[in-house]
């Protein structure tokens, strides 16, 4: 079976075709700026690479080109449309609606429009990339795919807040989580890796990319996450502020004359390491700054890597015990300086790290960052949350 893998953002949709006997990426690209000018789309399959520009008004225009260049002569890989088994959605949240991978329905449709609150940016967006392939391939299976499933796991005293819970009943605030496809597929690699099945392992993946997470997996199960109610939540990222006291926000509002709403976008889009080096959102910027001695910068990624850490030690505290440490995503694979500050001070956990296997150039593969004989395996995996989808879409089906 053939599984075409969708993620549909406001003006964009990424694509990759999956054949699943043997899980190889068959074809993959992605559409840009949809609805607005200068629309194109970037394909690859066959070794080679496409691009067309072509104007793409909405997203039901864009999928149809998607389908036209899995069939084109030079960059196509399948014949016919009757080729693709099913559709597979990446959603950012559930809410409390959806607990696991779900085939698409008008009532499961509708059921979808009432998680638009919980992430305004991304599920409206999906909604449209479903409906559009809807339209385009009437009679292919449709699934959709949250990024909170993975987290369903979490008991109550992980999940709620302090607020009345009546009004958790009534309003569903409680926290949701994010990135639990990376979660859940880079802890499964490390059980693999480490020989072990996952019921045996406690396990903290730490998904540190411009949006980051820290997840603690007990058993193979999420049973607690640093994002909550919102991705705002948890440790400061590239412009998100993280966690921060609530009335802080309201004195910050009163004294910059912000509405609510406007005070939501600033602590999203003005705050995080951006907000506190001056420099950038972007590591790759933050590390050259502080290599030439920008003191903001050097901060920016010490609040980072002591924020991480901190969650670190407190799943192991939650877990009752620490096998295995995983960093994966852009800052995660990429950034030695982050992992080294996050690892620095938890030999009293069992963490003995390997700062020269730590300083080698990410090549793709699994690799050890952990001292020989370290009591914690510390690891980079990198993740792959579109074989996660083509996976339990296939698994539904």
């Amino acid at each position: 079976m053939k599984i075409l893998v969708v993620n549909a953002g406001s003006s964009s949709l990424k694509y990759q075709l999956i054949d699943m006997q043997n899980e190889k990426v068959l074809a993959k690209g992605g559409c840009e700026r949809i609805g607005i000018d200068g629309s194109f789309l970037k394909a690859k399959g066959n070794g080679e690479e496409k691009i067309y520009q072509k104007e793409l008004p909405n997203h039901k225009v864009a999928i149809e080109l998607v389908l036209h260049a899995l069939q084109d002569e030079g960059v196509g890989v399948i014949k016919s449309m009757d080729e693709i088994g099913a559709v597979g959605h990446r959603v950012v949240a559930s809410g409390e609606f959806f607990k696991k991978t779900t085939l698409v329905t008008p009532d499961v449709l509708k059921t979808l429009e009432e998680t638009f609150e919980l992430a305004p940016l991304h599920n409206p967006a999906a909604a449209t990339g479903v409906k559009a392939c809807m339209e385009v391939m009437p009679k292919t299976p449709m699934a959709l795919v949250f990024d909170t499933s993975f987290h369903a796991t979490m008991p109550e005293k992980a999940y709620l807040y302090g607020i009345d819970y009546d009004d958790y009943k009534k309003y569903g605030v409680r926290k949701y989580g994010a990135h639990g496809t990376s979660h859940k597929f880079v802890s499964a690699e490390a059980a693999k890796y480490l020989g072990k099945k996952p019921e045996q392992l406690k396990i903290v993946t730490c998904h540190l990319g411009n949006g980051s997470s820290i997840t603690a997996v007990d058993g193979g199960k999420c049973v607690d996450t640093s994002m909550g109610f919102t991705p705002l939540a948890g440790v400061l990222m590239g412009t998100r502020s993280g966690d921060i006291d609530a009335s802080a926000v309201e004195f910050l509002a009163r004294k910059k004359g912000l509405s609510h709403s406007e005070a939501i976008t600033y602590l999203n889009k003005k705050c995080g390491v951006a907000g506190i080096s001056g420099v950038s959102s972007d590591f790759r910027d933050l590390e050259a700054g502080f290599e030439r001695g920008d003191e903001r910068c050097a901060l920016a990624l010490e609040m980072f890597s002591y924020q991480t850490k901190k969650f670190v030690g407190a799943y192991a505290a939650a877990m009752g015990g620490l096998d295995c440490i995983v960093f994966t995503a852009g800052i995660g694979e990429n950034t030695p300086i982050v992992r080294e500050g996050v690892c620095a001070g938890l030999e009293f956990l069992g963490v003995e790290f390997d700062k020269e296997a730590n300083k080698k150039k990410n090549d793709g593969s699994i690799r050890e960052l952990s001292a020989k004989g370290s009591k914690v395996k510390v690891l980079i995996i990198p993740t792959n949350e579109e074989l996660v989808i083509a996976r339990e879409t296939a698994e539904l089906l």
